[in-house]
């Protein structure tokens, strides 16, 4: 049993997986970085760590390989348990674990077990694609000292242009008087069009709107009432779909057991926080029983019964 390719698996859509008996595998979201020595880019990534003191079975990982190996739960318990055992033999006598895709896991000298994560895969699916990649450095030319040097061996200089007598100031000046104030009426004439022009608009609008406020008064009909038939389910014995960690995956099976014809609905998270997900509620026991029996031959498998009373 190759644990570590369910580990692997799971690590792209959970941030924690946890091996019973043995530790947690706990991702946190790392954003892109660059390297200013090197000039190298790394995109975002997960980057992966152990925790030897969470063990405690949360069913996540037994139930992927219940899914994947159509085989019923207890049986994915056990053969996880059986690998864990191989595990700590294999690290008590002072070999390294070798995960190609998550790290390497050895027992150190107070008997805790070290955990160097590998750097192979990149478990954000948002960053799918992307690789790092190597840049040249951005040179910049520096034109400064050119300049002032230039400046300093050929001055530029202005001279004013010279004129041969002041009389062109003269009928410049009175040109100048003449089109300020022929400009100034023109611009009062334009004014006092465009306020005539909108006035006019305004009153046509207003005139426009009075009539369609008329019209949708006279032409509103009154809906007809809808009356919905809504079942609310009743009983203590459920027949359970799923448990995921992440409630919008719990909302995406709904759906898709709604779709499928089955009264699917959440009845809350157990005491690990997975969200259980059921095909339907019954009143007894018997009822359950046939229900569960006719899924499990043409639905799932990996169904099961819980007998549980709702708030």
């Amino acid at each position: 049993m190759q644990l570590e390719n369910y580990i692997s698996d799971l690590l792209y859509r959970y941030d924690c997986v946890i091996v019973p008996e043995f530790g947690a595998f706990l991702t946190e979201h790392q954003p892109a970085t660059v390297n200013s020595e090197t000039n190298t880019f790394y995109p975002p990534r997960k980057v992966i760590a152990f925790n030897e003191q969470i063990q405690n079975n949360d069913g996540l990982l037994a139930h992927y390989v219940a899914d994947v190996e159509k085989i019923p739960f207890e049986i994915a318990i056990q053969k996880i348990r059986k690998r864990v055992d191989f595990l700590k033999s294999y690290l008590t006598q002072g070999e390294t674990i070798r995960f190609n895709t998550i790290g390497e896991l050895i027992f150190n000298t107070e008997g805790k077990i070290v955990f160097e994560p590998s750097y192979n895969l990149n478990y954000l699916t948002d960053a799918f694609g992307l690789t790092q990649y190597d840049t040249p450095p951005v040179t910049r030319e520096v034109h400064k000292e050119t300049v002032v040097q230039i400046e300093a061996t050929a001055p530029i200089h202005i001279t004013p242009e010279k004129r041969s007598s002041k009389h062109y100031l003269k009928y410049a000046a009175v040109g100048l008087i003449a089109l300020t104030l022929g400009g100034f009426g023109a611009s009062k004439y334009h004014v006092n069009q465009v306020e005539t022009h909108n006035q006019l608009a305004q009153e046509q609008a207003t005139q426009a709107l009075e009539s369609k406020i008329q019209q949708a008064t006279f032409s509103l009909n009154p809906m007809p009432a809808i009356t919905l038939n809504v079942t609310k389910q009743t009983g203590h014995f459920h027949v359970v779909a799923g448990a995921f960690r992440i409630e919008e995956n719990c909302d995406k099976k709904v759906a898709q057991l709604r779709r499928e014809g089955f009264s699917a609905r959440k009845i809350g998270a157990n005491k690990y926080g997975l969200h259980q997900v059921v095909y339907a509620s019954f009143e007894t026991r018997l009822e359950a029983r046939k229900a569960l029996q006719n899924i499990k031959f043409t639905h799932n498998a990996s169904a099961w019964l819980l007998a549980k009373k709702l708030d």
